[in-house]
């Protein structure tokens, strides 16, 4: 689902108007991002958690050069999604059936 969908999906169940709510998303997530970039976290009760993990120091494997190339520590922003969530995606019976018909699809 691209983000104009989801703008398209907020119209339909809200009636509000498009520039309103299409505004109203690019806001969350430049707050998102900026709130993140700052150092901070956001949870979002019955959603989940936007967090900032990080990466470790490594050393990695140029394959093409066969060379050793060091990754120093960094971090990456994650997502967490709340029990309620996860609850509501295992007991979602169009995801169930999904994985059903991909699985017909892969069997030779």
């Amino acid at each position: 689902m691209t983000k104009a969908e989801v703008i398209s999906k907020i119209i339909e169940e809200t009636s509000a108007d498009r520039s309103e709510v299409s505004a109203t998303i690019e806001s969350l997530l430049k707050v998102i991002q900026d709130s993140m970039a700052d150092g901070n976290e956001i949870f979002i009760r019955g959603f989940g958690s936007f967090i900032i993990k990080k990466r470790a120091r490594k050393t990695a494997r140029n394959i093409r050069k066969d060379t050793a190339v060091i990754v120093p520590e960094h971090y990456i922003p994650q997502f967490r999604p709340s029990p309620e969530f996860v609850e509501k995606i295992k007991t979602s019976k169009k995801i169930n059936q999904f994985q059903k018909s991909e699985r017909k699809q892969r069997s030779y």
